[in-house]
């Protein structure tokens, strides 16, 4: 198994906030909808438009492999929201961990757990490692 873990980040929120807002994934269909497409590459405005979203999961393209689905496994106030993929070509969940530092702010992690073999890891590591951090300080643009 091959466990991804971005950078701590802060977001000046509550965590009960951030949980309450990220917890529904419907919710994200409304972010995704507003996102800045103006400071956007092409190419990820593409790919946000072919994001499908339900209360309890998301499907993304992921080239080669056709669509990804993530569905929410795990959902712990205020602190964990866990989704597992569905169909995946390697089993793989990703986590949001959240700890809350007072009442109007919390910190926040994403861990993506893949189980591949061992020789495919040094291929995977650097743009795995980037798509977590890149998730992570994604977070701390959301408007809780």
């Amino acid at each position: 198994m091959a466990t991804y873990k971005s950078d701590v980040v802060t977001i000046h929120s509550s965590a009960e906030n951030v949980f309450s807002k990220l917890n529904n994934l419907e919710g994200l269909s409304g972010m995704i909808k507003n996102a800045p497409t103006d400071v956007m590459p092409e190419d990820k405005r593409v790919l946000l438009d072919s994001i499908s979203v339900t209360a309890d999961s998301i499907s993304f393209p992921a080239g080669q492999f056709g669509s990804l689905t993530l569905k929410k496994t795990e959902s712990e106030a205020p602190r964990l929201i866990k989704l597992t993929g569905e169909g995946t070509p390697v089993p793989m969940s990703m986590s949001l961990m959240i700890q809350p530092l007072g009442s109007e702010e919390c910190e926040a992690t994403v861990e993506i757990d893949l189980q591949v073999p061992m020789m495919l890891k040094p291929m995977i590591n650097g743009s795995m490692k980037k798509m977590t951090g890149e998730f992570a300080q994604m977070l701390r643009t959301i408007k809780f």
